[in-house]
């Protein structure tokens, strides 16, 4: 699978899962799987969500960047 997360996305999905966790768990709040889920994403690089809609944050790798061959 293809990751669809650029590095800010994933690390930023992981900071603000955890302080949903941190306040879920504060509060004795199921939204604590909320954050387990961002923090799921952050640390796959992928986001089910982004893959549904081919949306993708991250840089596209092309194996055949740099051939000057047409297609």
């Amino acid at each position: 699978m293809q990751k669809n997360l650029a590095n800010w996305d994933r690390l930023l999905r992981i900071f603000i899962g955890a302080a949903i966790i941190v306040i879920a768990l504060y509060h004795q709040s199921w939204w604590a799987l909320l954050g387990l889920a961002l923090i799921l994403n952050g640390v796959t690089g992928r986001c089910g969500g982004y893959a549904l809609f081919g949306f993708s944050t991250a840089k596209s790798c092309d194996t055949h960047a740099g051939t000057n061959k047409p297609e």
